[in-house]
Protein backbone atom coordinates (compact mmCIF):
# COMPACT_ATOMS: atom_id res chain seq x y z
CA UNK A 1 0.00 0.00 0.00
CA UNK A 2 1.35 3.44 -0.93
CA UNK A 3 2.38 5.77 1.88
CA UNK A 4 -0.39 8.10 0.74
CA UNK A 5 -3.24 5.56 0.65
CA UNK A 6 -5.97 5.99 3.25
CA UNK A 7 -8.84 3.93 1.86
CA UNK A 8 -11.84 2.05 3.27
CA UNK A 9 -9.71 -0.96 4.21
CA UNK A 10 -7.29 1.29 6.08
CA UNK A 11 -10.20 2.97 7.81
CA UNK A 12 -11.71 -0.28 9.11
CA UNK A 13 -8.32 -1.50 10.34
CA UNK A 14 -7.81 1.81 12.11
CA UNK A 15 -11.16 1.50 13.92
CA UNK A 16 -10.40 -2.11 14.89
CA UNK A 17 -6.87 -1.52 16.11
CA UNK A 18 -6.41 2.11 17.16
CA UNK A 19 -9.79 3.01 18.68
CA UNK A 20 -10.31 -0.22 20.62
CA UNK A 21 -7.05 -0.36 22.58
CA UNK A 22 -7.05 1.02 26.11
CA UNK A 23 -4.02 3.27 25.71
CA UNK A 24 -4.93 6.94 26.34
CA UNK A 25 -4.29 9.51 23.64
CA UNK A 26 -2.21 12.55 24.44
CA UNK A 27 -4.65 14.67 22.45
CA UNK A 28 -7.99 14.19 20.73
CA UNK A 29 -8.82 16.97 18.28
CA UNK A 30 -12.49 17.41 17.42
CA UNK A 31 -12.94 19.22 14.11
CA UNK A 32 -11.38 18.62 10.70
CA UNK A 33 -11.22 22.15 9.34
CA UNK A 34 -8.13 24.30 8.96
CA UNK A 35 -7.82 24.97 12.71
CA UNK A 36 -8.06 21.32 13.71
CA UNK A 37 -5.80 20.22 10.84
CA UNK A 38 -3.11 22.73 11.81
CA UNK A 39 -3.19 21.64 15.47
CA UNK A 40 -3.13 17.95 14.46
CA UNK A 41 -0.14 18.44 12.17
CA UNK A 42 1.92 20.32 14.76
CA UNK A 43 0.97 18.05 17.67
CA UNK A 44 2.03 14.94 15.74
CA UNK A 45 5.37 16.57 14.93
CA UNK A 46 5.92 17.12 18.67
CA UNK A 47 5.70 13.35 19.14
CA UNK A 48 2.23 13.36 20.68
CA UNK A 49 -0.19 10.46 20.22
CA UNK A 50 -2.98 12.33 18.44
CA UNK A 51 -6.44 11.41 17.17
CA UNK A 52 -8.54 13.81 15.08
CA UNK A 53 -12.23 13.21 14.35
CA UNK A 54 -14.61 15.14 12.10
CA UNK A 55 -18.39 14.61 12.17
CA UNK A 56 -18.79 15.28 8.43
CA UNK A 57 -16.06 15.37 5.81
CA UNK A 58 -12.77 17.19 6.24
CA UNK A 59 -13.17 20.92 5.50
CA UNK A 60 -16.94 20.36 5.07
CA UNK A 61 -17.81 23.50 7.02
CA UNK A 62 -16.03 26.81 6.73
CA UNK A 63 -12.69 25.55 5.46
CA UNK A 64 -13.81 24.55 1.96
CA UNK A 65 -16.00 27.65 1.61
CA UNK A 66 -13.63 30.51 2.41
CA UNK A 67 -12.68 33.30 0.05
CA UNK A 68 -9.52 31.33 -0.92
CA UNK A 69 -7.30 34.23 0.14
CA UNK A 70 -4.16 34.00 2.24
CA UNK A 71 -3.93 37.63 3.27
CA UNK A 72 -3.39 40.11 6.04
CA UNK A 73 -6.82 41.68 5.74
CA UNK A 74 -6.33 45.13 4.30
CA UNK A 75 -9.78 46.24 5.46
CA UNK A 76 -8.95 45.27 9.06
CA UNK A 77 -6.51 48.18 9.22
CA UNK A 78 -9.42 50.57 8.81
CA UNK A 79 -10.95 49.12 11.99
CA UNK A 80 -7.69 49.38 13.92
CA UNK A 81 -6.81 45.64 13.99
CA UNK A 82 -3.10 46.29 13.40
CA UNK A 83 -1.73 43.37 15.43
CA UNK A 84 -4.05 40.88 13.68
CA UNK A 85 -3.00 42.26 10.30
CA UNK A 86 0.69 42.09 11.18
CA UNK A 87 0.42 38.48 12.39
CA UNK A 88 -1.57 37.53 9.29
CA UNK A 89 0.96 39.12 6.95
CA UNK A 90 3.83 37.31 8.63
CA UNK A 91 2.01 34.01 8.22
CA UNK A 92 1.20 34.89 4.60
CA UNK A 93 4.89 35.43 3.93
CA UNK A 94 5.82 32.12 5.50
CA UNK A 95 3.18 30.21 3.54
CA UNK A 96 4.27 31.82 0.27
CA UNK A 97 7.88 30.86 0.95
CA UNK A 98 7.22 27.29 2.10
CA UNK A 99 4.14 26.14 0.18
CA UNK A 100 4.69 26.94 -3.53
CA UNK A 101 2.01 25.45 -5.75
CA UNK A 102 -0.53 25.46 -2.93
CA UNK A 103 -0.20 29.07 -1.74
CA UNK A 104 0.60 31.36 -4.65
CA UNK A 105 1.15 35.13 -4.99
CA UNK A 106 -1.81 37.08 -6.33
CA UNK A 107 -1.79 40.62 -7.68
CA UNK A 108 -4.73 42.80 -6.63
CA UNK A 109 -6.03 45.95 -8.32
CA UNK A 110 -8.08 48.73 -6.69
CA UNK A 111 -9.84 51.11 -9.08
CA UNK A 112 -10.02 54.84 -8.31
CA UNK A 113 -12.87 56.99 -9.63
CA UNK A 114 -13.53 60.69 -9.47
CA UNK A 115 -15.35 61.57 -6.23
CA UNK A 116 -14.84 58.08 -4.80
CA UNK A 117 -14.53 57.72 -1.04
CA UNK A 118 -12.21 56.50 0.28
CA UNK A 119 -9.94 58.03 -2.33
CA UNK A 120 -6.42 57.48 -3.60
CA UNK A 121 -4.50 58.85 -0.64
CA UNK A 122 -6.51 56.93 1.93
CA UNK A 123 -5.98 53.69 0.04
CA UNK A 124 -2.33 54.47 -0.60
CA UNK A 125 -1.68 55.21 3.09
CA UNK A 126 -3.34 51.92 4.03
CA UNK A 127 -1.28 50.02 1.47
CA UNK A 128 1.93 51.63 2.68
CA UNK A 129 1.19 50.47 6.23
CA UNK A 130 0.17 47.06 4.86
CA UNK A 131 3.52 46.67 3.10
CA UNK A 132 5.49 47.94 6.10
CA UNK A 133 3.82 45.35 8.34
CA UNK A 134 4.65 42.67 5.78
CA UNK A 135 8.23 43.91 5.26
CA UNK A 136 7.56 43.73 1.51
CA UNK A 137 7.03 46.91 -0.52
CA UNK A 138 4.65 45.74 -3.23
CA UNK A 139 2.08 48.44 -3.94
CA UNK A 140 2.19 50.96 -6.78
CA UNK A 141 -0.03 53.55 -8.49
CA UNK A 142 -1.20 53.05 -12.09
CA UNK A 143 -2.48 55.91 -14.22
CA UNK A 144 -5.74 55.57 -16.14
CA UNK A 145 -4.19 54.15 -19.29
CA UNK A 146 -2.04 51.57 -17.48
CA UNK A 147 -4.93 50.56 -15.25
CA UNK A 148 -7.33 50.18 -18.17
CA UNK A 149 -4.86 47.85 -19.93
CA UNK A 150 -4.98 45.55 -16.89
CA UNK A 151 -8.76 45.78 -16.46
CA UNK A 152 -10.12 46.44 -19.97
CA UNK A 153 -13.76 45.62 -19.14
CA UNK A 154 -14.00 48.00 -16.19
CA UNK A 155 -16.25 51.06 -16.47
CA UNK A 156 -14.21 53.94 -17.94
CA UNK A 157 -16.39 56.90 -16.99
CA UNK A 158 -14.71 58.81 -14.15
CA UNK A 159 -11.81 56.35 -13.92
CA UNK A 160 -8.65 58.10 -12.71
CA UNK A 161 -6.35 55.09 -12.43
CA UNK A 162 -5.82 52.64 -9.65
CA UNK A 163 -3.53 50.89 -7.21
CA UNK A 164 -1.80 47.54 -7.40
CA UNK A 165 -0.72 45.44 -4.40
CA UNK A 166 0.15 41.84 -3.55
CA UNK A 167 -1.58 39.11 -1.55
CA UNK A 168 -1.92 35.34 -2.00
CA UNK A 169 -4.45 32.66 -2.98
CA UNK A 170 -4.92 28.98 -2.14
CA UNK A 171 -7.27 26.04 -2.46
CA UNK A 172 -8.50 25.99 1.13
CA UNK A 173 -9.75 22.38 1.16
CA UNK A 174 -6.49 21.07 -0.33
CA UNK A 175 -4.54 23.03 2.29
CA UNK A 176 -6.54 21.26 5.02
CA UNK A 177 -6.07 17.87 3.36
CA UNK A 178 -2.34 18.26 2.95
CA UNK A 179 -1.91 19.13 6.63
CA UNK A 180 -4.02 16.13 7.66
CA UNK A 181 -2.40 13.57 5.37
CA UNK A 182 1.12 14.72 6.28
CA UNK A 183 0.15 14.36 9.95
CA UNK A 184 -1.21 10.89 9.28
CA UNK A 185 1.89 9.76 7.41
CA UNK A 186 3.89 10.94 10.46
CA UNK A 187 1.85 8.67 12.78
CA UNK A 188 -1.31 10.58 13.68
CA UNK A 189 -4.81 9.18 13.16
CA UNK A 190 -7.55 11.23 11.48
CA UNK A 191 -11.05 9.97 10.70
CA UNK A 192 -13.92 11.71 8.95
CA UNK A 193 -17.59 10.96 9.56
CA UNK A 194 -16.95 10.32 13.26
CA UNK A 195 -19.10 12.32 15.66
CA UNK A 196 -17.84 13.26 19.13
CA UNK A 197 -20.09 13.69 22.16
CA UNK A 198 -19.43 16.29 24.85
CA UNK A 199 -16.42 15.06 26.90
CA UNK A 200 -16.94 13.69 30.39
CA UNK A 201 -15.50 15.22 33.55
CA UNK A 202 -11.74 14.99 34.08
CA UNK A 203 -10.72 11.92 36.10
CA UNK A 204 -7.20 10.74 36.91
CA UNK A 205 -5.78 13.40 34.62
CA UNK A 206 -7.82 12.23 31.60
CA UNK A 207 -11.00 13.22 29.78
CA UNK A 208 -13.23 10.51 28.31
CA UNK A 209 -15.07 11.14 25.09
CA UNK A 210 -17.60 8.99 23.24
CA UNK A 211 -17.21 8.66 19.46
CA UNK A 212 -19.74 7.44 16.92
CA UNK A 213 -18.43 6.23 13.56
CA UNK A 214 -21.28 7.02 11.19
CA UNK A 215 -19.91 4.95 8.31
CA UNK A 216 -19.95 1.56 10.08
CA UNK A 217 -22.34 2.63 12.89
CA UNK A 218 -19.87 1.76 15.64
CA UNK A 219 -19.31 3.45 19.00
CA UNK A 220 -16.08 3.86 20.92
CA UNK A 221 -14.90 5.43 24.16
CA UNK A 222 -11.45 6.97 24.20
CA UNK A 223 -9.49 8.87 26.85
CA UNK A 224 -7.08 11.74 26.39
CA UNK A 225 -4.92 14.11 28.41
CA UNK A 226 -6.31 16.99 26.32
CA UNK A 227 -9.46 17.27 24.22
CA UNK A 228 -9.33 20.12 21.69
CA UNK A 229 -12.60 21.65 20.53
CA UNK A 230 -11.71 22.96 17.07
CA UNK A 231 -15.20 22.79 15.63
CA UNK A 232 -15.33 26.40 14.44
CA UNK A 233 -18.86 27.75 14.21
CA UNK A 234 -20.06 24.68 16.16
CA UNK A 235 -17.73 25.33 19.13
CA UNK A 236 -20.44 26.53 21.53
CA UNK A 237 -22.13 23.12 21.31
CA UNK A 238 -19.21 21.12 22.67
CA UNK A 239 -18.26 23.39 25.56
CA UNK A 240 -20.07 24.44 28.71
CA UNK A 241 -20.49 28.07 29.60
CA UNK A 242 -21.54 31.30 27.95
CA UNK A 243 -22.24 31.20 24.22
CA UNK A 244 -19.66 33.42 22.57
CA UNK A 245 -19.98 32.96 18.81
CA UNK A 246 -21.72 35.04 16.17
CA UNK A 247 -22.01 32.88 13.01
CA UNK A 248 -21.61 35.04 9.91
CA UNK A 249 -22.28 33.86 6.37
CA UNK A 250 -20.02 34.72 3.47
CA UNK A 251 -21.31 33.83 0.00
CA UNK A 252 -19.53 33.69 -3.35
CA UNK A 253 -20.48 33.33 -7.01
CA UNK A 254 -18.44 31.46 -9.64
CA UNK A 255 -18.37 32.56 -13.29
CA UNK A 256 -16.68 31.10 -16.37
CA UNK A 257 -13.43 32.99 -16.93
CA UNK A 258 -14.31 33.72 -20.57
CA UNK A 259 -17.55 35.42 -19.45
CA UNK A 260 -16.07 37.45 -16.60
CA UNK A 261 -12.33 37.80 -17.30
CA UNK A 262 -10.06 38.46 -14.31
CA UNK A 263 -6.38 38.23 -15.31
CA UNK A 264 -5.60 39.43 -11.79
CA UNK A 265 -7.73 39.96 -8.72
CA UNK A 266 -9.64 43.19 -8.19
CA UNK A 267 -11.17 44.93 -5.22
CA UNK A 268 -14.38 46.67 -6.30
CA UNK A 269 -16.68 48.85 -4.22
CA UNK A 270 -20.41 48.24 -4.02
CA UNK A 271 -22.43 51.21 -5.34
CA UNK A 272 -24.93 51.11 -2.47
CA UNK A 273 -22.80 50.89 0.67
CA UNK A 274 -19.21 51.30 -0.55
CA UNK A 275 -18.34 47.89 0.86
CA UNK A 276 -15.37 46.21 -0.88
CA UNK A 277 -15.88 42.95 -2.76
CA UNK A 278 -13.35 41.17 -4.91
CA UNK A 279 -12.99 39.36 -8.20
CA UNK A 280 -10.55 36.48 -8.04
CA UNK A 281 -9.07 34.23 -10.74
CA UNK A 282 -9.27 30.74 -9.21
CA UNK A 283 -8.79 27.27 -10.66
CA UNK A 284 -9.64 28.39 -14.18
CA UNK A 285 -12.80 30.32 -13.22
CA UNK A 286 -13.61 33.75 -11.74
CA UNK A 287 -14.96 34.12 -8.21
CA UNK A 288 -16.94 37.09 -6.88
CA UNK A 289 -17.36 37.61 -3.13
CA UNK A 290 -17.96 37.97 -0.36
CA UNK A 291 -21.03 38.90 1.63
CA UNK A 292 -20.91 39.22 5.41
CA UNK A 293 -24.31 38.67 7.06
CA UNK A 294 -25.64 37.04 10.21
CA UNK A 295 -26.48 33.36 9.82
CA UNK A 296 -29.17 32.38 12.35
CA UNK A 297 -30.03 29.08 10.60
CA UNK A 298 -29.30 25.49 11.65
CA UNK A 299 -25.53 24.93 11.32
CA UNK A 300 -26.03 21.25 10.50
CA UNK A 301 -27.69 22.24 7.21
CA UNK A 302 -25.24 23.37 4.54
CA UNK A 303 -25.19 27.12 4.15
CA UNK A 304 -26.48 28.43 0.81
CA UNK A 305 -26.47 31.74 -1.00
CA UNK A 306 -29.77 33.62 -0.79
CA UNK A 307 -31.57 35.46 -3.58
CA UNK A 308 -30.84 38.75 -1.80
CA UNK A 309 -27.13 37.98 -1.73
CA UNK A 310 -27.15 37.11 -5.43
CA UNK A 311 -28.86 40.43 -6.26
CA UNK A 312 -26.39 42.30 -4.04
CA UNK A 313 -23.35 40.78 -5.74
CA UNK A 314 -24.76 41.05 -9.26
CA UNK A 315 -25.37 44.76 -8.68
CA UNK A 316 -21.67 45.38 -8.05
CA UNK A 317 -20.87 43.68 -11.36
CA UNK A 318 -23.46 45.70 -13.27
CA UNK A 319 -22.09 48.94 -11.81
CA UNK A 320 -18.42 48.15 -12.47
CA UNK A 321 -18.59 46.08 -15.67
CA UNK A 322 -21.66 47.38 -17.55
CA UNK A 323 -20.33 46.41 -21.00
CA UNK A 324 -20.26 42.71 -20.11
CA UNK A 325 -24.06 42.58 -19.64
CA UNK A 326 -23.76 39.90 -16.98
CA UNK A 327 -26.85 38.26 -15.51
CA UNK A 328 -27.44 35.50 -12.96
CA UNK A 329 -27.74 33.08 -15.88
CA UNK A 330 -23.97 33.39 -16.32
CA UNK A 331 -23.23 31.97 -12.86
CA UNK A 332 -21.60 28.54 -12.86
CA UNK A 333 -22.04 27.81 -9.16
CA UNK A 334 -22.09 29.36 -5.71
CA UNK A 335 -20.84 28.54 -2.26
CA UNK A 336 -21.53 29.87 1.22
CA UNK A 337 -19.51 29.41 4.39
CA UNK A 338 -20.26 30.26 8.01
CA UNK A 339 -17.45 32.06 9.81
CA UNK A 340 -16.90 31.41 13.54
CA UNK A 341 -16.62 35.03 14.68
CA UNK A 342 -16.33 35.98 18.36
CA UNK A 343 -19.23 38.28 19.14
CA UNK A 344 -18.56 41.74 20.54
CA UNK A 345 -22.08 43.01 19.97
CA UNK A 346 -21.18 45.18 16.98
CA UNK A 347 -24.20 46.23 14.93
CA UNK A 348 -22.35 45.75 11.65
CA UNK A 349 -21.15 42.13 11.16
CA UNK A 350 -18.15 43.38 9.18
CA UNK A 351 -16.95 45.30 12.26
CA UNK A 352 -16.45 42.12 14.31
CA UNK A 353 -12.83 41.12 14.89
CA UNK A 354 -11.43 38.09 13.03
CA UNK A 355 -9.01 37.29 15.86
CA UNK A 356 -9.20 33.93 17.62
CA UNK A 357 -9.96 33.02 21.23
CA UNK A 358 -8.99 30.06 23.46
CA UNK A 359 -10.80 28.80 26.57
CA UNK A 360 -9.50 26.02 28.84
CA UNK A 361 -12.11 24.03 30.77
CA UNK A 362 -10.00 21.56 32.76
CA UNK A 363 -8.28 20.02 29.76
CA UNK A 364 -11.11 20.53 27.29
CA UNK A 365 -9.61 23.42 25.35
CA UNK A 366 -11.73 25.35 22.87
CA UNK A 367 -10.21 27.40 20.06
CA UNK A 368 -12.36 29.32 17.63
CA UNK A 369 -12.49 32.48 15.56
CA UNK A 370 -9.40 33.35 13.57
CA UNK A 371 -8.60 33.28 9.87
CA UNK A 372 -7.45 30.71 7.34
CA UNK A 373 -4.14 32.57 7.04
CA UNK A 374 -3.27 32.31 10.73
CA UNK A 375 -3.91 28.57 11.24
CA UNK A 376 -0.27 27.91 12.16
CA UNK A 377 -0.16 30.67 14.79
CA UNK A 378 -3.45 29.41 16.20
CA UNK A 379 -2.01 25.89 16.46
CA UNK A 380 0.99 27.08 18.49
CA UNK A 381 -1.20 29.27 20.72
CA UNK A 382 -3.35 26.20 21.43
CA UNK A 383 -0.36 23.95 22.11
CA UNK A 384 1.07 26.57 24.48
CA UNK A 385 -2.24 26.58 26.34
CA UNK A 386 -2.19 22.76 26.50
CA UNK A 387 1.40 22.59 27.79
CA UNK A 388 0.48 22.15 31.50
CA UNK A 389 -1.34 18.92 30.57
CA UNK A 390 1.58 17.69 28.43
CA UNK A 391 4.68 18.77 30.39
CA UNK A 392 7.26 16.53 28.72
CA UNK A 393 6.82 17.96 25.21
CA UNK A 394 8.80 20.91 23.89
CA UNK A 395 7.15 23.16 21.31
CA UNK A 396 9.26 23.88 18.22
CA UNK A 397 8.04 26.81 16.16
CA UNK A 398 10.90 26.92 13.68
CA UNK A 399 9.84 23.87 11.63
CA UNK A 400 8.58 24.40 8.07
CA UNK A 401 4.82 24.60 7.59
CA UNK A 402 4.82 21.59 5.24
CA UNK A 403 7.23 18.77 4.49
CA UNK A 404 10.12 19.83 2.29
CA UNK A 405 9.65 18.47 -1.25
CA UNK A 406 12.30 17.48 -3.75
CA UNK A 407 10.83 15.21 -6.43
CA UNK A 408 12.72 13.72 -9.40
CA UNK A 409 10.33 15.12 -11.98
CA UNK A 410 12.77 14.37 -14.79
CA UNK A 411 11.94 10.66 -14.35
CA UNK A 412 8.20 11.26 -14.67
CA UNK A 413 6.10 11.83 -17.79
CA UNK A 414 6.86 15.20 -19.34
CA UNK A 415 4.51 17.89 -18.09
CA UNK A 416 4.63 21.70 -17.95
CA UNK A 417 6.38 23.29 -14.99
CA UNK A 418 3.18 24.97 -13.69
CA UNK A 419 1.47 21.56 -13.54
CA UNK A 420 4.42 20.09 -11.65
CA UNK A 421 4.33 23.01 -9.21
CA UNK A 422 0.58 22.61 -8.72
CA UNK A 423 0.77 18.87 -8.02
CA UNK A 424 3.66 19.13 -5.58
CA UNK A 425 1.87 21.95 -3.76
CA UNK A 426 -1.38 20.06 -3.37
CA UNK A 427 -0.09 16.54 -2.78
CA UNK A 428 3.38 17.01 -1.32
CA UNK A 429 5.62 13.94 -1.15
CA UNK A 430 3.00 11.66 -2.75
CA UNK A 431 2.67 13.70 -5.96
CA UNK A 432 4.98 11.20 -7.65
CA UNK A 433 2.69 8.32 -6.67
CA UNK A 434 -0.28 10.24 -8.08
CA UNK A 435 1.42 10.71 -11.44
CA UNK A 436 2.64 7.11 -11.65
CA UNK A 437 -0.83 5.81 -10.82
CA UNK A 438 -2.56 7.75 -13.60
CA UNK A 439 -4.53 5.81 -16.18
CA UNK A 440 -4.34 6.35 -19.94
CA UNK A 441 -4.84 10.04 -20.86
CA UNK A 442 -5.40 10.95 -17.17
CA UNK A 443 -2.53 13.42 -17.03
CA UNK A 444 -4.65 15.73 -19.18
CA UNK A 445 -6.65 18.58 -17.72
CA UNK A 446 -10.42 18.69 -17.45
CA UNK A 447 -11.61 21.41 -19.83
CA UNK A 448 -12.28 24.73 -18.14
CA UNK A 449 -10.37 23.78 -14.96
CA UNK A 450 -6.80 23.22 -13.79
CA UNK A 451 -7.65 19.71 -12.49
CA UNK A 452 -6.15 16.54 -13.99
CA UNK A 453 -8.20 13.36 -14.33
CA UNK A 454 -5.45 11.62 -12.37
CA UNK A 455 -6.33 13.72 -9.32
CA UNK A 456 -9.81 12.19 -9.18
CA UNK A 457 -8.43 8.67 -9.36
CA UNK A 458 -5.83 9.39 -6.68
CA UNK A 459 -8.37 10.96 -4.31
CA UNK A 460 -10.88 8.14 -4.79
CA UNK A 461 -8.17 5.54 -4.26
CA UNK A 462 -6.62 6.86 -1.08
CA UNK A 463 -7.99 10.11 0.41
CA UNK A 464 -10.80 8.83 2.66
CA UNK A 465 -13.59 9.53 0.18
CA UNK A 466 -16.86 8.26 1.64
CA UNK A 467 -19.42 10.09 -0.51
CA UNK A 468 -19.33 11.51 -4.02
CA UNK A 469 -19.57 15.10 -2.77
CA UNK A 470 -16.31 14.49 -0.83
CA UNK A 471 -14.63 13.83 -4.20
CA UNK A 472 -16.25 16.52 -6.37
CA UNK A 473 -16.59 19.39 -3.86
CA UNK A 474 -13.55 19.03 -1.57
CA UNK A 475 -10.87 16.56 -2.80
CA UNK A 476 -11.29 18.28 -6.17
CA UNK A 477 -13.38 21.40 -6.84
CA UNK A 478 -15.04 20.20 -10.04
CA UNK A 479 -18.52 20.67 -8.61
CA UNK A 480 -17.81 24.40 -8.43
CA UNK A 481 -16.08 24.70 -11.81
CA UNK A 482 -18.11 22.59 -14.25
CA UNK A 483 -21.50 23.33 -15.74
CA UNK A 484 -24.29 22.00 -13.47
CA UNK A 485 -21.71 20.47 -11.16
CA UNK A 486 -20.27 18.19 -13.84
CA UNK A 487 -23.30 16.32 -15.21
CA UNK A 488 -21.65 16.03 -18.63
CA UNK A 489 -18.98 13.80 -17.10
CA UNK A 490 -21.24 11.45 -15.11
CA UNK A 491 -20.14 8.28 -16.88
CA UNK A 492 -16.44 9.02 -16.46
CA UNK A 493 -16.90 9.89 -12.79
CA UNK A 494 -18.77 6.60 -12.39
CA UNK A 495 -15.96 4.58 -13.99
CA UNK A 496 -13.38 6.03 -11.58
CA UNK A 497 -15.52 5.68 -8.45
CA UNK A 498 -16.68 2.14 -9.16
CA UNK A 499 -13.11 1.04 -9.91
CA UNK A 500 -11.39 2.74 -6.96
CA UNK A 501 -14.11 2.78 -4.29
CA UNK A 502 -15.64 -0.59 -5.13
CA UNK A 503 -19.08 0.90 -5.65
CA UNK A 504 -21.74 -1.17 -7.38
CA UNK A 505 -23.96 0.32 -10.09
CA UNK A 506 -26.69 0.69 -7.47
CA UNK A 507 -24.39 2.48 -5.04
CA UNK A 508 -23.22 4.80 -7.82
CA UNK A 509 -26.81 5.75 -8.71
CA UNK A 510 -27.59 6.53 -5.07
CA UNK A 511 -24.43 8.59 -4.65
CA UNK A 512 -25.04 10.48 -7.91
CA UNK A 513 -28.60 11.35 -6.88
CA UNK A 514 -27.37 12.43 -3.44
CA UNK A 515 -24.65 14.62 -4.96
CA UNK A 516 -27.05 16.22 -7.46
CA UNK A 517 -29.49 17.06 -4.64
CA UNK A 518 -26.70 18.65 -2.56
CA UNK A 519 -25.47 20.62 -5.56
CA UNK A 520 -28.91 21.94 -6.53
CA UNK A 521 -29.82 22.93 -2.98
CA UNK A 522 -26.53 24.43 -1.80
CA UNK A 523 -24.20 25.20 -4.73
CA UNK A 524 -26.52 26.43 -7.44
CA UNK A 525 -28.35 29.77 -7.61
CA UNK A 526 -31.79 30.25 -6.02
CA UNK A 527 -34.71 29.98 -8.41
CA UNK A 528 -32.79 28.85 -11.47
CA UNK A 529 -34.00 25.87 -13.47
CA UNK A 530 -31.41 23.07 -13.41
CA UNK A 531 -33.34 20.69 -15.66
CA UNK A 532 -31.96 21.87 -19.00
CA UNK A 533 -29.64 19.59 -20.93
CA UNK A 534 -25.98 20.27 -20.07
CA UNK A 535 -23.56 21.62 -22.63
CA UNK A 536 -20.52 19.37 -23.00
CA UNK A 537 -17.43 21.61 -22.85
CA UNK A 538 -15.13 21.84 -25.84
CA UNK A 539 -11.91 23.72 -26.44
CA UNK A 540 -12.18 27.29 -27.62
CA UNK A 541 -13.52 30.65 -26.62
CA UNK A 542 -16.67 29.43 -24.94
CA UNK A 543 -15.22 26.74 -22.69
CA UNK A 544 -17.55 26.49 -19.71
CA UNK A 545 -20.48 28.18 -21.49
CA UNK A 546 -23.87 27.18 -20.23
CA UNK A 547 -25.54 27.66 -23.60
CA UNK A 548 -27.67 29.85 -21.44
CA UNK A 549 -31.40 29.79 -21.16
Amino acid sequence: MSQGTFNRQWRTSCLDERLTDDQPWDMVVVGGGITGAGIFREAVRLGLRVLLVEQRDYAWGTSSRSSKLVHGGLRYLKDGHIFLTRASLRERGRLLDECPGLVEPLEFLISLYQGQKPGRWTFQTGLLLYDLLASRMQHSFLDKQAFHLRAPHLKEEGLQGGLCYGDAVTDDARLVLRLLFEGMRAGGVALNYVRAAKPGARRDGLREIELHDQVEDRRFRVRASVVVNATGAWADRLRDGEKRLRPLRGSHLVFPAWRLPAPQAMTILHPDDGRPLFLLPWEGATVLGTTDVDHPLDLDIEASVTADEVRYMMKVLTANFPALNLTSADILASWSGVRPVISSGAADPSKESRDHAIWDDAGMITITGGKLTTFRKMAFDLLTKAKPYLPKFRIQKDLPVMARIALPWAQLPSMPAPVQRRLTGRYGTVAEDLVRGAGPDELTGITGTHTLWAELRWAAKGEQVIHLDDLLLRRTRLGLLLDEGGVAYESRFADICCAELGWSAETWRAEWQRYRMIWREHYSVPGRDSSAEPVIPSAGKEVGSHGRR
